[in-house]
């Protein structure tokens, strides 16, 4: 009896953790209307286009934890790399790329 009460707990509690995830894993609808992926790879979240002329492209990395990611995005257009960030406020994410850190672009996601 002991031992079932102990594998019950044991389950319930893997489940609980698999349903514990970051906050930015999931899908998202970009500034120009594609739909992206955020997954987790890796010790980070990579993100990839789903929809659109790149479906299927890796654009980015992001590493952090809460509200605050930081790592590199990818141009699909360009094929360009530029430091990222992304930040989470509810269901919307605000991207930002930045070469040297000093120009920036950034465009805002919106989770589906």
């Amino acid at each position: 009896m002991i031992r079932i009460l102990v594998l019950a707990g044991a389950a319930t509690l893997s489940v609980s953790l698999a349903c514990a995830q970051e906050p930015i894993v999931g899908t998202w609808r970009t500034a120009s209307g594609e739909t992206a992926q955020i997954a987790p790879c890796g010790s980070g979240y990579c993100v990839t286009l789903k929809t659109g002329k790149f479906a299927g492209k890796k654009i980015g990395t992001l590493a952090g934890t809460g509200a605050t990611y930081d790592g590199e995005i990818t141009d699909p257009k360009s094929d360009k790399t530029y430091s990222g960030s992304g930040s989470l406020s509810g269901n919307s994410l605000k991207m930002k790329g930045c070469v040297l850190k000093v120009l920036c672009k950034s465009q805002t996601w919106t989770r589906l």
